[in-house]
């Protein structure tokens, strides 16, 4: 699973403007909707029930909000860096500033659990974050992420 699996630059926010975590969940439902042709608040929905589950906030300014939704054909990926960083109730208290927004078919299994882990290593490394958080340009950003992983697959 590689992150261009994922992502495209059409799925890079390189400076999303929320102030709140909900707000941050409505703003990547209705891009992940224009990018799957799906429909915003039932992306919505899944997110803020997989929210109530416990927070997708992972620590260290990091969130990836995912769920999994039917009618879905495959895995679909969304990075966003926030212009400010917000409150997630991230484990750590720490506020979120790089979200990845990961959507899965009912049925992906452990196609959804590779996605998540493959998602969590990368931005695991801080060096990488670093980086993400050095620029606002979408197309930088994409760069940064597809070339990472090729890195750390080396």
């Amino acid at each position: 699973m590689e992150i261009t699996d994922l992502i495209t630059p059409d799925s890079i926010i390189a400076n999303l403007r929320v102030s709140s975590k909900k707000q941050a969940l409505q703003e990547l439902a209705k891009r992940a909707a224009e990018l799957t042709g799906q429909h915003e608040r039932a992306i919505f929905d899944v997110l803020l029930e997989r929210e109530r589950l416990g927070t997708t906030g992972v620590g260290n300014g990091i969130a990836i909000p995912h769920g999994k939704l039917a009618s879905l054909s495959g895995l679909h990926g969304l990075f966003a860096r926030l212009e400010e960083p917000i409150d997630f109730d991230s484990i750590d208290d720490q506020p979120v500033d790089l979200v990845f927004l990961l959507l899965a078919p009912e049925a992906a299994g452990a196609d959804h659990l590779k996605a998540l882990a493959r998602v969590s290593r990368l931005l695991r490394d801080r060096s990488i974050c670093e980086k993400l958080r050095g620029t606002n340009d979408a197309e930088a950003l994409f760069t940064l992420l597809a070339h990472s992983q090729a890195s750390q697959a080396a």
